[in-house]
């Protein structure tokens, strides 16, 4: 496994060719299906995810929309942890740095090695057959860290609770309307939700930030993207 990775590793540094790098996340890809946790224990270590993959989204590489999404989704799926005695630390570290920093995971009904974003400023992207909607950083305040009380824990998860609502509900009225040829009431219940959602996602992404609280902040992810899937099933 050592040396799969140190191989990996020269591939993927400082390299500037795109069809060297494809090559080298479907093998990295296929790796981590059939490999065990010695390999895997390796690939989501800090000098791993981040030193090479996470910097592979740099603007200078210019990679492909679809690349950049298959490097997410790699970090998403990792920080998730695997079945076996894995230590995903590290890189679930780096998964929340990143999603502290504003970066648009794809969404887990995209396929494994699928698509969505770059870590930098005024990227766009969108999946191949799609209109481009724009994937950038949110402007996120900057301040001190806060450790929530016992009732503020409450009245926050009370608050993710409502969100979660909102989602299932978004969910069933996307499932049950064909385009074309909605229901006018559900359109209108649609557009509440959807600013609604919009707004529970950006307080978010701003408690992320803040907050120090390691239970919450693993809640806080969970419902980030169950709103991230059905804000772009809405957007789609």
């Amino acid at each position: 496994p050592k040396d799969a990775v140190k191989a990996l590793k020269k591939k993927l540094s400082k390299n500037c060719n795109h069809k060297e790098i494809r090559l080298t996340l479907s093998l990295l890809d296929m790796c981590i299906e059939n490999c065990g946790p010695r390999f895997q224990s390796l690939v989501v270590k800090k000098d791993f995810c981040k030193d090479k993959l996470v910097k592979l989204l740099n603007p200078r590489y210019n990679l492909p929309i679809d690349m950049q999404e298959k490097i997410l989704t790699f970090i998403m799926t990792w920080a998730r942890g695997f079945q076996g005695m894995v230590d995903v630390s590290e890189v679930k570290e780096v998964y929340i740095e990143l999603l502290k920093k504003g970066v648009e995971f794809p969404s887990s009904d995209t396929s494994r090695g699928g698509p969505k974003t770059s870590s930098q400023p005024s990227t766009k992207s969108s999946p191949p057959s799609a209109n481009p909607a724009k994937r950038s950083l949110l402007p996120l305040p900057t301040g001190p860290t806060l450790l929530l009380t016992p009732e503020q824990i409450g009245k926050l998860y009370s608050e993710l609770d409502m969100a979660k609502m909102n989602v299932r509900v978004m969910s069933s009225i996307l499932k049950e309307n064909v385009p074309g040829s909605e229901n006018p009431d559900d359109m209108n219940l649609l557009q509440k939700l959807y600013k609604t959602c919009r707004m529970m996602q950006e307080r978010i992404m701003e408690l992320l930030v803040t907050v120090e609280n390691e239970d919450v902040i693993v809640e806080l992810i969970q419902v980030n993207e169950d709103l991230n899937n059905v804000l772009l099933g809405h957007e789609r």
